[in-house]
C-alpha cells in the first residue's frame, strides 16, 4: 500500500505510461497531475502544465515551463519529457518529503536517488533515465537561481577541466555530481538484422514464421507498417522525423534511375533545428510507389468521403505542393516556409483541389480513414508487433528508436569494413587511422544528425556484436598486406 511505502521511505512509481498509471498526493492530500497541452498557439500549445487540485501548482514553476523554448527545449517531445521528469520530482517532494519544489535540498536529492535507483527492481529506473531526469531538474534549479527563487540549488557541481590552446587548462561549465557516469553508453539497444526481418515479417506484416500468409491474422496495414520500419532501419530517421514526412517529399518517377535519392529534411523537422540530408535506397522507392498508389490512395478516398478534415484541430488548407516543396501556398493567400514549419503544423496540412475543396492530408503515413499516423500510434503498432512475435515464439522486442540505433551500428560496421580495405593502400599511420575511424564516424554523424561526434562515437562500443563483419574485414585487409601469410 502507498501508506506503507511512504512510512518506510520508499517511493512508488511506474514508468510504463509516463506516469499516467499512478497517482500521488502531497501531505495535505491534494492530487498533483500534469496537463500535456495548454490553450495557446504554435509550439506553446505543447508546453506542459503541472496542476494541483485543477489549479496551477506554482506560478513560478509555470514560468519555467513557458521559458523552456528559450532554454533549448523546442520540440514537443522534449517539452513533454521535461514536464514528466519534473512532475515526478514534485510528487516525490510533496508525498514523501512534505516540501514544495523550491524547498528542496541536497538531502532530498539523496533520498530521491535511493527511491529511484536503489529501490526494488520493479520500481527501479535505469541510469540513463536517471540522468535524463537530473538534466531536467538541473535546468530547473539553474533557472530558479537566476530568478532569485532559491538561494542555492539542491545539487553540487564540480568544474571540469579541459586542455585549451597553448597547453593551458581551461575550466568549463560545472558537472552536476548527481549524474551517474557512463550511463549513456549502456542505453544503446539495437536489433540484429535477422531479428529485424523476423520482427518485420511476423510482427508487422502478420506472416507465419515460415513466411506464409496467415488468414485472419495479417495486419490490415501490414505493408504500410513494414515499409515504415524499413525506412527507419535504412535511414536512421528519428520517429518524429519519419512520422511527419510529406508525401510530396518522397521522390517518384524518373528517380528510379538513381542508385539512391537524397532528401533534404528542413530544419524545423529535425532535432535541434539543424536540418540534414537522408539517403533513400532505390529498392524502397518502388515500395513507396505501391503504398501511395494503393493503400494511401484508399485512405485518401475515405478521408474525402467522410470529410476527414473536420476531425483535424485547426487544419491548414494548402494548394497541392510540388515534389520536394520548399514553400507551402495557403488557400486564400499567403505562404509558409518549410524551414520553419513544425511537425505539428505538418500534421495539420490538408491539400485542396483547384476549386478549394479539401481532399487529403499532406503527410505520407495515413490511417485507414486518411488521418495522419502520429508517433504514439507508431509506438503502439511496434508494441503490438512485438507481442505478436512473442506469441509466435520469437523473443524479439523492437521500438522505433531501436531501429535508429540499428542503422547506426550496422552502417558504422560496414563503413569501417570498407575503410579497413582502403587502409591497405600505402599511407602514413595517422592517415590510415583517419580513414579507418574518422570518416566512418563523421559520415554516420551526418546521417543521424548528431551535433557532436562524441555522441556518434558511443556506437563504437557496440561493434563487438558485429564481430563477424569486422573480422571478415580484417581478414580481407591482411590478405592485401604484402608478406602476409594466412595461418
Amino acid at each position: 500500500p502507498p501508506s506503507r511505502r511512504r512510512a518506510t521511505g520508499a517511493f512508488w512509481i511506474r514508468e510504463g505510461v509516463r506516469g499516467r498509471d499512478w497517482q500521488a498526493v502531497d501531505i495535505s492530500g491534494a492530487l498533483i497531475v500534469i496537463q500535456e497541452r495548454r490553450a495557446a498557439d504554435g509550439l506553446d500549445a505543447y508546453i506542459p502544465v503541472i496542476l494541483r487540485e485543477e489549479a496551477i501548482y506554482d506560478p513560478d514553476l509555470d514560468r519555467f515551463f513557458l521559458d523552456l523554448p528559450l532554454n533549448g527545449a523546442r520540440s514537443r517531445h522534449s517539452l513533454r519529457a521535461h514536464g514528466y521528469d519534473i512532475l515526478v520530482w514534485v510528487r516525490f517532494l510533496g508525498s514523501v518529503r512534505g516540501k514544495t519544489v523550491w524547498q528542496a535540498d541536497a538531502d532530498d536529492v539523496g533520498a530521491y536517488y535511493r527511491a529511484r535507483r536503489r529501490s526494488d527492481a520493479e520500481f527501479r529506473i535505469s541510469a540513463s533515465t536517471w540522468n535524463r531526469a537530473i538534466a531536467s531538474l538541473d535546468k530547473l534549479y539553474r533557472w530558479a537561481a537566476v530568478e532569485g527563487l532559491v538561494e542555492r540549488t539542491p545539487f553540487t557541481h564540480r568544474q571540469v577541466w579541459r586542455r585549451s590552446y597553448g597547453g593551458r587548462r581551461a575550466a568549463i561549465a560545472g558537472r552536476n555530481e548527481a549524474y551517474e557516469r557512463a550511463a549513456r553508453r549502456s542505453d544503446v539497444r539495437f536489433v540484429d538484422l535477422a531479428d529485424y526481418q523476423a520482427f518485420r515479417d511476423v510482427g508487422l506484416r502478420g506472416l507465419t514464421v515460415e513466411g506464409a500468409e496467415r488468414p485472419g491474422a495479417r495486419d490490415r496495414n501490414g505493408a504500410r507498417n513494414a515499409l515504415f520500419a524499413d525506412l527507419l532501419v535504412t535511414t536512421g530517421l528519428r520517429l518524429e522525423e519519419a512520422s511527419f514526412l510529406l508525401a510530396a517529399e518522397i521522390p517518384v518517377g524518373d528517380a528510379r534511375a538513381e542508385r539512391q535519392r537524397r532528401v533534404e529534411l528542413p530544419a524545423a523537422l529535425t532535432k535541434g533545428d539543424r536540418g540534414r540530408t537522408i539517403l533513400l535506397p532505390r529498392r524502397l522507392l518502388s515500395a513507396f510507389d505501391a503504398y501511395m498508389a494503393v493503400e494511401r490512395a484508399s485512405a485518401v478516398s475515405k478521408f474525402t468521403a467522410r470529410r476527414g478534415w473536420d476531425a483535424i484541430e485547426r487544419p491548414i488548407f494548402i494548394h497541392r505542393p510540388p515534389l520536394l516543396p520548399t514553400v507551402m501556398h495557403l488557400v486564400g493567400g499567403g505562404t509558409m516556409d518549410m524551414e520553419v514549419v513544425t511537425p505539428d503544423e505538418r500534421a495539420r496540412f490538408v491539400i485542396c483541389a483547384d476549386d478549394g475543396t479539401p481532399c487529403e492530408a499532406a503527410v505520407l503515413w495515413l490511417t485507414e480513414v486518411g488521418h495522419p499516423v502520429l508517433p504514439n500510434s507508431w509506438e503502439a503498432i511496434f508494441a503490438r508487433a512485438s507481442r505478436r512475435c512473442a506469441d509466435a515464439g520469437i523473443p524479439v522486442r523492437v521500438s522505433p528508436h531501436q531501429l535508429r540505433h540499428s542503422f547506426a551500428v550496422h552502417m558504422l560496421a560496414m563503413l569501417i569494413q570498407r575503410r579497413l580495405a582502403e587502409a591497405a593502400a600505402p599511407a602514413g599511420a595517422m592517415e590510415g587511422y583517419r580513414q579507418l575511424l574518422g570518416d566512418p564516424l563523421q559520415q554516420v554523424q551526418r546521417l543521424l544528425g548528431h551535433s557532436s561526434l562524441s555522441t556518434t562515437s558511443i556506437y563504437l562500443d557496440h561493434l563487438a556484436t558485429r564481430a563477424d563483419t569486422v573480422d571478415a574485414a580484417v581478414e580481407e585487409l591482411l590478405a592485401r598486406v604484402p608478406g602476409y601469410l594466412p595461418a
